[in-house]
Order: C-alpha cells, then structure tokens, then sequence
C-alpha cells in the first residue's frame, strides 16, 4: 500500500468544494486570479508529460484513435482540463494559427483539432477540443492565464463551449470597459498621452490645461518635476484656445487637453487632484471624444456602470467650461470643432439612473449639464457661422486654418498633387507653405472647409457630405438639436420649477432666427432673465417647422440634408433618416412612410446600412468607397434607428433590425477570434474593411483586450431589444434570413446573386482575396445558413 500523501498546508485541489463553486464564467481576474488549485497526483512529473496532443493526419491517419475512443467516458460532473499553459500556447499557434496572426480563425487552414488532458486523469485522459470557436477561447484563455502569471492551469470546458451570446456580453461589462478606461493624472498620463495619429515625429508627452485652472497647472508641473522619466510639456492655454491660428499653431506640438478631476485626499493628511476616469473609443483613438461617448454611455449604462457614464457628462461640462464647445476628442487639433451633440439626452438617461438617496445633489449636477447645454447651443449651434439665418437651419462649419493634422499621411494627396504641381513643388513643400499661408488657394480653402465640416458631423468620410458639408443643414443635427430644445424646456419644467438661471455670461442667440436679427450686432446677455421652458418649447416647434419645409420630401418619403446655398435639398439617401424618430420630431404619418416605404432601401442582412448604394454611386479606382456610404453599418446608426423605432410603436421592426446586426457581431467573434471591430461591411457581413483607414479594433494578439466602444455598447443596447427566444437564435448563430423567413427578407433586401458563396468561410475567404473595387460593387452576397458552433 503507498504512503500517504503529504501536501504543504494551504493547497487547493480540483474536486474541493472551494473549486467547485468557483464560477466558470468569472472575469478572468477571478478565474485566473485567485485561488490556485492543484491536481492530487504524488508527482507533477506525470501531468507536465502529458500536455496537449498533436493529431495524426496524411500519412499516419491509420494511427489515430477512433472518435472519442480515448476520451474521459461521459459523466455528470463537469469537464476540465490540466493546462501547461505556454506549452500549449505554442502548440496551438504552431498548428492552427496558419497566418501568422496570432488569432485563430475559419481562414487558418489548421486541422482545428487539439487534446487536452482532463484534470480528473492528472492529464492520462484526453478530450478533442474541436472547431474555430473552442480553439481561439482556447487560446485567449491562455493568453489570460498568462496574464495572472499562471504555469498550469485547471480549465472548465464550459469556457471553451460557453454561450457565444453570453461570453461576448460578460467580455465586454467585466473586461473591455476597464480596458478602455482612462485618468488624465499622474497615475494615467503615461497612457493617455500615448497618440497614434501624431505625425509630427515628436513623441514628447504634452498636456494643455486651461488658464482659468491654476490649481490644475500647479498639479501637472508638480507631476512633471516628479516623475521626470515622463519628460512631460506641461502648457497652459491662452483665453480663447479655439482661435483658428491658434490651433494651427499647435499642430507642431500636438498634445492632450486637461480634462475634469476631483480633489480627493493625498493620503497625508493634504489634498491633491486625481483624474475622473473616461471610457476611450480605442485603437487608434486613444482620447475622450464626443459622440462616441454618448453610445459608450448607454452601453455602460445597461451594464450598471452609472457613475463612469456621470463622469463623461463632467467632462463635458469642463470642455464647454474651458473650450467653449463638446470637443471632437480630446486633442489640440481638435480645439477649433465638435461633433453631434447629445448632451442633453445623455445628462437626462444618467440622471435617471442616479442613486435616490440625495435628490438635491442630483438635482444640482443635472443643473450643471443643462446649464453648459445652453450655453454651447447659443454659441455654437444657433450662433454664426453654424446658423443659417435665412432658413433658420444649424450646419456643421467649423472655423480653421489649412490641412487637418490628425489624417493619415496620404490621406489628402490626391487632393493636393495638382496644387503642388502648379507651384512646381513637392507634396511636402506645397503643405508647409499652404499651413503658413505663404501660398493661397481659395477653392483649396473651400475644400478644406467641407472637410473639416465633415469631421464635426462624424460622418468622415462620405460622399453624401464631400466638398458641400459646411453648407449643408444636415437632418442628422436638425434632429440632435431639436432634441436639445425639447430636453432643455422639459428639464426646465418637470425638474426645476420652469425657472433656470444661468451663472455664465454669454450672448443669447436672437429667436426666432431671420437675417436681419442675425445682422444686428445687439444681443441679449444671458444672465439678464432666467430661462423658462416656453420659449425652449417655441425653439423646438420652429424647428419642427424648419425641419418639416426644408428637409422632409413627401413624394420620395424620407427626409433629406438641405443645401442652404443653392436652396435644395441634396437626394442623398441616409441611414440619419430616421433620427427624427429618434427625437420625437416627425409625424405619426411620417413615421409611418419612413417605415413602410423607406426602411427596406436600408435594410440588409446585417442591418442598416449608412446610405444606399444608387445614392453613392459608381465605385472605381478613381472614385474609392467611403466609409460612411454603403455596404457599411455603424453603431450610431442601429441605435438610433432602433430607439426611434421602439419609440413611434414599431418594436418589432426594430428588434428584427438588432438581431441582423447582432447576428452579425457574433457571426465575427466566433468565427474570427473574439473580434469586436469599429463597422462592419453588412452585405457581406464582414469585418474586413478596406475603405479609408481600414478597419479598428481588429489589431490584437490572441485574446480581445478592447473591442471597440460603441460597438461594444451596440451589443449590449442590442441585446435589450431581442427576446429570449432571439438571443437564444443569435448564440446558435441563426441567420436572419432562416429566423425571419425568405418571404420576409425578400421585402427589405435584394435577391443576391448565386454566384456568391454562401457560407461564412466562403464569405470571409471572398473579403480577404476581393480587391476594394471589388468589395464595393453593386450586388450583395448570399447570407450564410443557419450553422452550429464551429
């Protein structure tokens, strides 16, 4: 009889009931992060020999064990595995991870087959983990592992096999929005300063704070003398950081922009500042930006996460504060522009959502985000040059001086090659002097103003928007800024007593808009009276009316961008259609023909698409796609069109639309390692993109770090629309066409052509070969069936 065994005192064993209760779809933190457990063998010698095994193929398949002959017989209890954790890393990369990119995915031609030793056996007994999707959790479960510093690991197979549905929404409200989160202090400015869009060659980290903020300047100074490894530029702005020149004037220098902090106690017995943390889009967009935030607030929100969606709102409220607008992101190139506004909603969702027990203080820091509302409505988006007088229409029209310095380095070439030919110069040259204003070009101005236009509208690039933007009272901010009126008088009314004073000075825009009000150089201050909820509501029915006479068009039912120079609407088709059912601002009968008649011009297998394909036209290597125009679909889009739906009564028109683009979401991280990219190609349901800059969050090594913000918000927004029995159909990865039926998709979608490959390896080998000419032409492809996980 052996001996019996002597463990040291503390150990942990797969089998005790600690282990047991153990929750198998733990945040990695906790998974990997806590107790260790251990296997009761005499020796680790008989487990370290038993890692995973490679399978027999070609020549030597006569030696491979029949199907599951060598597996653990089946059992109730649940299924693990005794994991060699770099050991089985490489094994995995070597075999199945074909090119190279440190994903597994259905492109990898690996055989798709691994065994692992179960951790009941002390690894003697193997089980296949089989399929794209076990192998790539596989190994971003060891990619985690690694992380908490783990050799050997005890795996529950449920992590491998977990609900697709399940796994991606946990991911995202556990893992990706840490990931993402951000302080500008000293704890957090070595990471935030980091900048992938800087060009300039100079990596020196820089923060610019406000001039009306001593004790800020003090702080970063004070971080800057300690941590003098940070080389950090600590810059204050002059008063009007947002002059044009100015903010030229900095693109040789391009830094971070100071953003709100609390003061907090040091620790010894002092007081100091600490950043208040923000969520960031991710990838290259390593910064606080605007509309972004408000979709990232709704995602935190449906995940609990109140109070960091409280603290975007502070930030904003501080960037109105200091630089007179919601700014584009937090960056000094982007002093001079915004983005859609949609503080008002976002302040009022939160406020909601805030803790009961101190009304008062809830009621004051609603106060605040309406009162910076106000403000930056009346001097940014009913103030010249936004404002149209004549029609009484807001436009994207950012001021600024030359070439946006945030772009890829090619990205304007084509644009500037025959200026700079003209002036007998180099590329490089022609666009120092063009900056300095030593060479003038006034339709180069003129281009640069829709540029910079369609930069403040998000939507960059489209050619919806391309060279006519900054003229252009868009129906995207005609909706935003209607809502702003109604939230703004509602707020005013229900929350306080339709009396609101404001505690900054500043010019009130005349109402109702005119050109001879606009010309008259006299305004009205507005600390002179407090704000009542009936003129906000009187803003909100004229633009009702502006909206309904310039941008809606009764014959072709939908609602269009007007061009207030030559006085037309532009027939672009645009998924911003449907904003006003968002805000509130169209008709029930209106509704009713965007629905019936124009929704199916957008509907594709995967959603709604940015635009319709006539309307961007002919695709070719002269005229490349842009990202915002057709086959694309973006998050901003789906939410809003999905609320707007729910809104006017048509739920289950947009719960149709969030299962297509959640099927699609899902499709991609089961298929493609866990990926959550910034769009989607939704005709072809791919996250291959090659328009512009290609695509973001698509850049990882084994395991999802970020996914991508709004997109990750889109999935847990998304998920609130579907019915059990839908999200049940989405994890089984059940195409739209088969959950809704043929008859059904045949009323909002084309017949695709037949010489598509319809399923979803096909469809990603056709994204991967196809050139972007190729990717963009007319036709959409075959939806991929109903298929089990991989």
């Amino acid at each position: 009889m052996s001996p019996p065994l002597n463990h040291p005192p503390g150990m942990n064993f797969v089998g005790d009931p600690l282990h047991e209760q153990r929750p198998v779809d733990a945040d990695a933190s906790v998974y990997y992060g806590g107790t260790e457990y251990h296997s009761r063998s005499r020796t680790y010698s008989t487990s370290a020999d038993n890692g995973p095994k490679r399978p027999i193929f070609d020549d030597d398949w006569h030696l491979r064990p029949r199907r599951m002959s060598h597996d653990e017989k089946s059992r109730s209890a649940p299924r693990r595995f005794l994991i060699d954790v770099e050991e089985t890393i490489r094994l995995v990369l070597e075999q199945e991870d074909t090119d190279g990119d440190f994903q597994i995915s259905i492109t990898d031609a690996g055989p798709k087959i691994l065994s692992l030793g179960t951790a009941t056996s002390n690894g003697f007994k193997t089980f296949d983990i089989r399929g794209t999707y076990m192998l790539s959790n596989l190994l971003q479960e060891l990619a985690l592992a690694r992380d908490h510093n783990r050799k050997r690991i005890v795996l529950d197979e449920a992590r491998l096999t977990e609900n697709p549905v399940d796994r991606l929404s946990r991911m995202i409200k556990n893992s990706f929005w840490h990931s993402l989160t951000r302080r500008i202090d000293g704890d957090g400015l070595e990471i935030i300063c980091a900048d992938p869009k800087n060009r300039t060659g100079r990596i020196q980290p820089r923060i610019y704070v406000p001039h009306r903020e001593p004790a800020m300047v003090e702080y970063y100074r004070k971080i800057a003398s300690e941590k003098a490894h940070l080389n950090l530029d600590v810059q204050v702005l002059p008063s009007n950081p947002d002059d044009p020149h100015f903010v030229k004037s900095l693109n040789s220098k391009p830094g971070i922009l100071a953003l709100a902090m609390n003061e907090v106690d040091d620790g010894r017995g002092g007081r100091t500042l600490k950043g208040i943390p923000f969520v960031v889009p991710g990838a290259r967009f390593n910064e606080l930006y605007n509309w972004d935030s408000y979709f990232i607030s709704l995602g935190l929100l449906v995940d609990g996460q109140v109070q960091m969606a409280k603290g975007l709102v502070e930030h904003f409220i501080f960037e109105i504060k200091h630089y007179n607008k919601i700014l584009n992101g937090s960056r000094s190139y982007y002093l001079a522009r915004s983005q859609p506004p949609f503080l008002t909603d976002m302040a009022l969702q939160i406020y909601n959502q805030l803790d009961r027990s101190d009304l008062e203080a809830n009621r004051q820091w609603l106060k605040r985000a309406i009162q910076a509302a106000i403000k930056e409505y009346h001097t940014i988006w009913v103030a010249e040059p936004r404002m149209d007088p004549k029609t009484g229409l807001s436009r994207y029209r950012p001021e600024g001086v030359g070439i946006p310095p945030e772009t890829e380095a090619t990205h304007f070439t084509h644009i500037l090659e025959p200026y700079a030919a003209k002036h007998g110069l180099s590329i490089n040259e022609f666009s120092e002097r063009y900056n300095n204003e030593s060479i003038r070009e006034p339709q180069l101005d003129e281009y640069f103003l829709h540029d910079r236009a369609v930069r403040e509208s998000g939507h960059d690039t489209t050619y919806r928007l391309e060279k006519r933007c900054a003229n252009l009272g868009t129906i995207d901010l005609q909706s935003l800024l209607y809502k702003y009126e109604v939230d703004i008088a509602t707020a005013i009314r229900e929350v306080f007593d339709d009396e609101l004073e404001l505690e900054e000075d500043f010019d009130l825009a005349p109402f109702p808009p005119s050109v001879e009000t606009y010309a008259n150089p006299h305004r009205e201050r507005s600390r002179t009276r407090p704000q009542t909820s009936d003129e906000w509501f009187a803003r909100a029915e004229f633009r009702r009316e502006s909206i309904d006479k310039y941008c809606w068009n009764e014959s072709k039912s939908l609602y269009f961008d007007y061009d207030t120079v030559q006085e037309k609407q532009s027939l672009y088709e645009s998924a911003t259609a449907f904003w006003p059912l968002w805000a509130g601002c169209a008709s029930e009968e209106q509704g009713w023909k965007l629905i019936s008649d124009s929704l199916k011009k957008f509907e594709v297998l995967g959603g709604i698409v940015s635009g319709t394909e006539e309307s961007r036209g002919k695709i070719s290597l002269d005229r490349p796609n842009r990202q915002w125009d057709y086959p694309y679909a973006w998050p901003p889009h789906q939410i809003m069109t999905w609320v707007g739906l729910e809104r006017y009564g048509y739920l289950e028109d947009a719960q149709r639309l969030a299962y297509r683009f959640l099927y699609m979401m899902t499709t991609a991280f089961v298929d493609f390692n866990g990926v959550v990219p910034e769009k989607f190609d939704a005709v072809r349901l791919s996250h291959l993109v090659d328009a512009e800059y290609g695509n973001q969050g698509i850049d990882f090594k084994m395991v999802p770090r970020e996914g991508f913000g709004w997109m990750n918000a889109a999935y847990q927004v998304g998920l609130s629309f579907l019915t059990n029995h839908m999200r049940r159909a989405v994890a089984a990865c059940t195409s739209p066409e088969v959950f809704f039926g043929r008859t059904m998709m045949g009323e909002h979608t084309a017949a695709p052509p037949s010489s598509v490959a319809n399923d979803p390896l096909g469809l990603a080998m056709e994204s991967l070969m196809l050139s972007p000419v190729a990717l963009s032409g007319p036709g959409t492809a075959t939806p991929p069936p109903s298929y089990s996980l991989p």
